[in-house]
């Protein structure tokens, strides 16, 4: 039956009742709304199975007990067809065990036969929550979607900066090491070559100088391409802790197994850079008196901590939009399925801690050294 009013979207209603007189009752009520509708009733699960299969409902009404099954089993048939239709019981007391496991297993709402004035109110409600319950998967699945694409572009644009590094870091090797060891031999050759006490001395200076720049070029590329990773991560990062010692006069403290092998470039790229940059903030903002890294591979976890004894962050420091380093660092673990998480108290240092599942052939444990 249909009830017409002009303007008005019709709900098409599909109704499981094996009482015609039930059925005459709820179509009353509907046409007393003086809404658009259609409603269609069948009484078996064979019927329901087929009319969800040959029209676009709006909702599904339904009795709870029918003869020879109950509203569960009607639900059961459309979630194997992954019907989201909403689904309403309409039905007598029915008991308020039986209503728990009705809304518990996903049906939309339930409504008493003797409260039918609120029939089109309920139904109405119960496709509406349905609509924004359809739109809020579908947003997530799309954030999802945007979220594994950002991923693959984070990961990407990681792998082409690596590889950008390694490129200048050569070119630097290739072309200016060599200009610079060839101004070597040449001063070298002058200084051998004049008695001049005026030469002498712009030998001197002009080699101090050159000396500082080779220098320079060397710490350049080894920040562009750790080649020091070579040797593994235990060395690498006791390499870099060595560095900041020197640089800064702060002493570091590196806690770590005795071997840690077998684990992939990419993991041990993270870890690397995730040390320099927890140790270059340290050194700009810190103001600490030593530093402790603690590196482990306990329960197939590459977990490394990078801790300070400064004068700490307050809460929202790290939502800032300066906090760069920090967001890039959060990113590139994510590439590799890991995780970074910063704790700090004003006063009370900073502790930047990088977790990264490892697989149980990832790593291989050597025996301890005296």
């Amino acid at each position: 039956m249909t009830n017409q009013t002009q303007n008005t979207a019709c709900m098409h209603i599909l109704h499981l009742e094996d009482s015609e007189l039930d059925h005459a009752l709820v179509t009353r009520e509907l046409v007393r709304s003086g809404e658009l509708f259609d409603i269609y009733r069948v009484e078996t699960l064979a019927a329901f199975s087929a009319a969800l299969d040959k029209t676009d409902f709006s909702v599904v009404l339904a009795d709870y007990r029918l003869s020879g099954f109950t509203a569960l089993d009607a639900w059961q048939v459309m979630q194997t067809k992954s019907c989201r239709v909403p689904f309403v019981l309409l039905s007598g007391a029915i008991g308020e065990s039986a209503a728990v496991r009705a809304i518990k297993a996903g049906i939309s709402d339930y409504l008493a036969k003797d409260e039918l004035g609120k029939l089109w109110r309920v139904l109405t409600r119960a496709i509406e929550m349905n609509r924004i319950l359809l739109e809020k998967e579908a947003a997530d699945r799309d954030l999802s979607l945007s979220e594994q694409r950002l991923s693959r572009f984070t990961e990407h644009l990681q792998e082409t900066i690596e590889k950008e590094r390694a490129a200048i870091a050569r070119e630097i090797h290739d072309d200016i090491g060599g200009s610079l060891a060839a101004i070597r031999f040449d001063l070298a050759w002058i200084g051998r070559h004049t008695e001049d006490t005026g030469i002498q001395s712009h030998v001197v200076a002009a080699s101090e100088m050159l000396t500082h720049a080779i220098h320079a070029s060397q710490r350049i590329m080894v920040n562009l391409r750790p080649a020091v990773l070579d040797q593994g991560l235990i060395a690498a990062i006791q390499w870099l802790a060595g560095e900041f010692s020197k640089r800064t006069g702060i002493p570091v403290l590196v806690e770590a197994p005795a071997h840690l092998d077998g684990i992939p470039k990419s993991k041990l790229l993270v870890a690397y850079r995730a040390t320099q940059e927890a140790l270059t903030n340290v050194s700009k903002y810190a103001q600490c008196s030593k530093v402790r890294i603690e590196l482990s591979d306990a329960e197939d976890f590459l977990t490394l901590e990078i801790a300070d004894d400064g004068c700490g962050m307050s809460p929202d420091s790290l939502s800032k939009a300066s906090s760069y380093g920090i967001r890039g660092l959060r990113e590139r673990a994510r590439t590799v399925g890991g995780w970074l998480d910063v704790s700090s108290q004003l006063g009370q240092g900073t502790a930047l801690i990088l977790s990264i599942p490892l697989g149980p052939s990832e790593t291989t444990h050597g025996e301890s050294t005296p």
